[in-house]
């Protein structure tokens, strides 16, 4: 499974089998999310657990990285989006 990256205690990650349209899935505490990422940002799409304030702070991260995040989708699964 490809790391995208680390931050603030938060591991942002793809699965090898992923689909539009573009996500990242978020592990903190053994809880993971899953957030679609566009233009506008990262919206969250799915939770297993995770804490409403850990959902804030995984989004405005993905928000922030959002153009990293893209790039190593593009990367990793070979699209241009």
């Amino acid at each position: 499974m490809p790391k995208v990256f680390e931050q603030d205690g938060f591991s942002f990650f793809f699965y090898m089998n992923e689909h539009d349209p573009i996500h990242v899935h978020v592990s903190n505490g053994g809880k993971i999310a899953k957030f679609e990422v566009s233009v506008d940002g990262a919206a969250l799409v799915a939770n297993s657990g995770m804490k409403k304030a850990d959902l804030k702070k995984a989004e405005k991260i993905a928000s922030e990285r959002k153009a990293e995040i893209v790039a190593k989708w593009n990367e990793t699964f070979g699209k241009e989006n």
